[in-house]
C-alpha cells in the first residue's frame, strides 16, 4: 500500500474548561468529583422562566487565552444558541458563539524533529459545557455495550473555551506537538487545570487525507472526545491509515463522527457528522452582546506572564542552553522557575540544567517525586555543579554525591569531605605519580612510542589506581601525554 503517496490533513478542536469558581451563567459550583446532580440549579438545568447572567471572570479568562494565542480580540461578540438534542443537554441547546467569536485569527508555533512550524488558530470562542453521561453495565471499556446510561448535570454550564485550529497539521506527531504546546500555554496563564482525566481538557480531531501535491481537501471524519494526548496520537495514526486503505481500494470515506476504542485500538462510527446549518444557530435572546473596551483588553494583556516560547528563547540567550534543553525546562512553569533560580547560583547554568534533566529527573520518576517533595534546594544542587566544574570530584563520585543529596538532602561539600573524595589536582603530586607509573611500565611506554597510542588508557588507569581514584583524571591525561610525547 502506497502510504507515502498520501498526505494527512488534520484540524483540532480543543475544549478547555476554565477554572472559575462558578458556572458560566449561574452561581453553581464547578468542583469536580462531587456527588452527581448536586451542583445544579434551575438556570443550568434550563428550566422555564430562568435567565442566565454572564460570568465576568470567564470572559476575562477567555480573552487571556486569545491574547496568549496571538488572536485578534473582538470588541463586539455575542452568544448564540446551538440547537441539538442529547440526553446530557437538558435545554436541548448549548449557548456558544457562532459568527461573532470572542477571539479569532491567531497562531501557535510548534517544534517537532522536522523543525518549527506555525499552526493557525481559527477561533477561540466561549461556550458552556454539557453534562455527562455515565454508561452502566456491559463489558468494561467497550463503547457499544452499555445496558443503560445515567445523566450527571454537574458539569453542565461550566465555562469553557473551544480552540479551533486551521487544518495546517500534517501528521499525528505535529498534532501531539500542538496539543502539548497549547496545554503548556493554558497552564502558564493559569486559566485551567488542564486535567484530561477529569475532562478539563478534551480534544476532537478532524482527519482527512489527500494525494500529495493536491490542494483539494478529502472527506473528513471527526474523532470525538479524546481525553489523553497518547490516545489522541494513536487515534489519528489509526484513522489516517484507515482512510488511506479505503481510498487505495477505490472506496469512499464517509463524513461522520467516530470514537476511539481503547480496548480494540481502533476508531468506530458514532453518528453522521453534522454541518453548521444542522444546529440552527441563532443569537441568544437572554444575553447582551459582549462589548470589550480597549483598555480592558490592554489591562489583561499586561497581566500575562512570560509565555513558554519567549521563555525558551531567553533561556537559550541568557544561559547558553540548546533550544531542546530550554524547551524541556520551559514546558512546565514550575520547572522553569526552579531552573532559573538555580542557574543564578552556579558558574555553569548548562551543567545545572544537565543534572536537572538527567539524574534528578530520573530519580524523581523512579521515586515518584515532584519538585515540592525534594529534600534539597537549588543552592545545594548548584554547589554540586560547581564542585564538579572545579574538578574536585570525578563523574562517578558526582553520582554518588548526588544520591546523598537527593535521598538525604546532604550538603555536597560535606559529603565530599566526609568520604575523602576530593580529587588531587596538585600538578607536582600528579607528575610524581605519573613518573612512577612510567618507570614501572617501560614496555607500555615503548608500545606508545611505537605508535600504539591507545595504551595511554592503561597508564591512566594505573595512575588512578595508585591514587585510589583521587587524582584529577583530566590532569593525569594531560601530564601523561606531555611526558610520552616528549
Amino acid at each position: 500500500m502506497a502510504f507515502e503517496d498520501w498526505e494527512p490533513v488534520i484540524g483540532l478542536e480543543v475544549h478547555c474548561e476554565l477554572k472559575t469558581a462558578t458556572k458560566l451563567f449561574c452561581g453553581c459550583k464547578t468542583i469536580f468529583g462531587n456527588e452527581s446532580n448536586t451542583q445544579v440549579c434551575p438556570v443550568c438545568l434550563g428550566l422555564p422562566g430562568t435567565l442566565p447572567v454572564m460570568n465576568e471572570k470567564a470572559v476575562e479568562y477567555a480573552v487571556k487565552i486569545g491574547l496568549a494565542l496571538n488572536c485578534e480580540i473582538s470588541k463586539f461578540s455575542k452568544m448564540d444558541r446551538k440547537n441539538y438534542y442529547y440526553p446530557d443537554l437538558p435545554k436541548a441547546y448549548q449557548v456558544s458563539q457562532y459568527d461573532k467569536p470572542l477571539n479569532f485569527n491567531g497562531h501557535l508555533d510548534i517544534t517537532t524533529k522536522e523543525g518549527t512550524k506555525r499552526i493557525g488558530v481559527t477561533r477561540a470562542h466561549l461556550e458552556e459545557d454539557a453534562g455527562k453521561l455515565v454508561h452502566q453495565g456491559g463489558k468494561a471499556g467497550r463503547l457499544d455495550s452499555s445496558d443503560y446510561s445515567l445523566a450527571d448535570y454537574n458539569r453542565g454550564g461550566i465555562p469553557l473555551v473551544e480552540i479551533v485550529s486551521e487544518p495546517d497539521i500534517r501528521s499525528a506527531e505535529e498534532a501531539h506537538a500542538y496539543l502539548t504546546a497549547l496545554r503548556n500555554i493554558l497552564l502558564y496563564i493559569d486559566v485551567s487545570d488542564c486535567n484530561m482525566e477529569e475532562g478539563s481538557l478534551r480534544c476532537d480531531a478532524n482527519v482527512s487525507v489527500r494525494k500529495k501535491g493536491t490542494e483539494k481537501f478529502g472527506t473528513k471524519a471527526e474523532i470525538k472526545n479524546m481525553n489523553s494526548f497518547k490516545f489522541a496520537k494513536q487515534a489519528m495514526e489509526y484513522e489516517i491509515k484507515r482512510q488511506i486503505a479505503l481510498l487505495e481500494k477505490g472506496e469512499k470515506v464517509i463524513q461522520e463522527s467516530r470514537l476511539w476504542d481503547v480496548t480494540e485500538n481502533k476508531t468506530k462510527p458514532m453518528r453522521s457528522k453534522e454541518e453548521a446549518h444542522d444546529y440552527r444557530y441563532f443569537p441568544e435572546p437572554d444575553l447582551s452582546p459582549i462589548v470589550l473596551p480597549e483598555d480592558y483588553v490592554q489591562k489583561i494583556k499586561a497581566s500575562l506572564p512570560e509565555l513558554p516560547a519567549a521563555k525558551q528563547a531567553r533561556f537559550v540567550a541568557e544561559y547558553g542552553l540548546t533550544a531542546y534543553d530550554a524547551g524541556v525546562l520551559t514546558a512546565d512553569q514550575e520547572l522553569a522557575h526552579w531552573f532559573e533560580v538555580g542557574a543564578k547560583l552556579t558558574k555553569s547554568p548548562k551543567g545545572f540544567a544537565n543534572w536537572m534533566m538527567g539524574d534528578m529527573a530520573a530519580q524523581m520518576k523512579e521515586q515518584e517525586k515532584e519538585l515540592k517533595d525534594l529534600k534539597f534546594d537549588q543552592k545545594k544542587l548548584a554547589e554540586l555543579v560547581d564542585i564538579i566544574e572545579a574538578g574536585t570530584i570525578n563523574s562517578k563520585q558526582a553520582k554518588e554525591v548526588f544520591l546523598e543529596l537527593f535521598n538525604n538532602g546532604a550538603s555536597p561539600a560535606e559529603v565530599v569531605k566526609s568520604k575523602g573524595m576530593a580529587q588531587v589536582s596538585d600538578p607536582k603530586a600528579i607528575e610524581a605519580a605519573v613518573d612512577k607509573i612510567l618507570a614501572e611500565n617501560p614496555n607500555v611506554v615503548a608500545d606508545y612510542k611505537g605508535g600504539k597510542q591507545g595504551v595511554i588508557g592503561f597508564l591512566v588507569g594505573k595512575v588512578m589506581a595508585a591514587s585510589q581514584g583521587k587524582a584529577n583524571p583530566k590532569m593525569v591525561n594531560e601530564v601523561l601525554k606531555k611526558k610520552l610525547d616528549a
